[in-house]
């Protein structure tokens, strides 16, 4: 069942199965706690390799996962008995036109390859907080200086929140066109020109259409030196704190950005963020910074912290008037103007037992902090969609649920481009989109 290079000649990449002595290192993830055991990986060079691969896994009934970077904490980027595709090996590249001022970008860059590339033309783009998400992940955990990949699990096609979001948006904003191999193996252009509903889509719900192989981003002037930098407080002056950065945020400007961190220890962004360790995350959106609800979150997450468990607390300050000078009908992805926050438990030892706690604790806080929230509607109280788990883990039902509330009046839409481009469901790992 397995003798995919003998079924299909033509195949130019890798494949690795169980039997093979890089499976473990082919199947691993940021997320230790994400890791399934995939029947097969294949590490595609091109989009035709790509089209082989959904043909294979199609005719096998075997489910996909599509792996840009990897960082899905919810398992997105794997697959328990499937077929994975893996981008991160070959199309992995990012190339630079200074004329167009845009980058081409392959679907399993990082955003360090992102980055460093295009500094080198005093340009850049919108990107993750964290370098080491993919592009394809538009994942939750970002930072302009880490190593995150690029990857359909998340950043372009979930949203994308930067340091230059307040400046020029979503990374979605900044996606010129895409090539995408859809479920038939077709490769297409996805442009505001050319299939524009598949453009559409993949602005914010991408993973449900397709494999998406490279990205053409736009690029903007910038500086090789940026003033920015970590400030440590002690626990005594929070609510000094949520004072200035009330008064801060009522007139942040598009060349302002600020991520709060709550937790134990001076790690932050990427030091905190490494390989190898299990995860849970849960997110909210939060539409005032309210000190008691936020002291007593922080209060719990410290009491649950010890040297074999961590829990932080991450607060969003992107001003966000570029992002909702968008018309939401302009993409799929959901735009809210309340800014959001995450609680994120981590730890080292891997088990169902431990990602049962890290659940039961993540929700716990986010309900304190929720606690001093009013008047956000449902889907706000949702939060960043790149923050649930559950969407991956989940019933069914639950499933389809959250779906219908992430991308809230698009859903419907969202739904015919569904019917049109994937109807019998075969990509279905991150926010499964019921076809009309």
């Amino acid at each position: 069942m397995f003798d995919f290079i003998k079924l299909n000649p033509q195949f130019k990449g890798d494949i690795v199965t169980p039997e093979d002595a890089d499976y473990p290192q082919a199947i691993a993830r940021w997320a230790v706690n994400a890791e399934r055991r995939a029947k097969v990986v294949a590490f595609v060079k091109d989009t035709d390799d790509v089209a082989l691969a959904i043909k294979y896994a199609r005719s096998n009934s075997l489910p996909i996962a599509i792996r840009g970077g990897g960082h899905s904490p919810g398992g997105a980027s794997s697959s328990h008995d499937g077929l994975v595709i893996d981008l991160s090996r070959y199309l992995n590249g990012a190339r630079v036109d200074p004329d167009k001022n845009v980058v081409y970008v392959g679907g399993g860059a990082l955003w360090e390859a992102v980055d460093k590339e295009a500094i080198k033309y005093g340009l850049a783009t919108v990107g993750g907080t964290v370098n080491h998400v993919s592009i394809l992940n538009l994942s939750s955990y970002v930072d302009s200086k880490s190593t995150h990949r690029l990857a359909l699990e998340g950043l372009y096609s979930r949203g994308g929140y930067g340091w230059l979001t307040p400046q020029h948006g979503l990374v979605i904003d900044n996606l010129v066109e895409a090539t995408v191999v859809t479920a038939d193996g077709s490769v297409l252009t996805a442009s505001d020109t050319e299939n524009p509903d598949l453009f559409f889509g993949i602005r914010g719900a991408g993973s449900n259409f397709g494999v998406v192989t490279e990205f053409v981003l736009k690029l903007y002037p910038q500086r090789a030196t940026v003033y920015h930098g970590m400030l440590i407080f002690p626990p005594a002056a929070l609510e000094k704190l949520l004072e200035v950065t009330t008064k801060w945020l009522a007139n942040a400007g598009e060349k302002e950005s600020m991520l709060q961190f709550l937790g134990i220890g001076p790690d932050g962004n990427n030091g905190m963020m490494y390989h190898g360790q299990a995860v849970y995350p849960k997110g909210s959106a939060h539409s005032k910074i309210h000190y008691p609800s936020i002291a007593q979150a922080y209060e719990k997450a410290i009491s649950f912290s010890g040297p074999e468990l961590q829990v932080h607390l991450l607060f969003d300050y992107f001003p966000l008037q570029k992002v909702m000078s968008v018309p939401p009908s302009a993409t799929a992805f959901r735009r809210d103007p309340t800014p959001s926050f995450l609680v994120i438990a981590l730890w080292k030892e891997n088990s169902e037992e431990n990602t049962a706690r890290g659940r039961e604790i993540t929700h716990e806080i986010a309900r304190i902090v929720a606690g001093g929230q009013v008047g956000l509607t449902e889907a706000q109280s949702f939060g960043y969609a790149n923050y649930d788990q559950e969407v991956v883990t989940g019933e069914k039902e639950l499933v389809l649920d959250k779906a219908r509330t992430a991308f809230a009046e698009n859903y419907p839409r969202l739904q015919a481009v569904k019917k049109r481009y994937d109807p019998d469901c075969v990509f279905n790992k991150w926010f499964a989109i019921t076809p009309a």
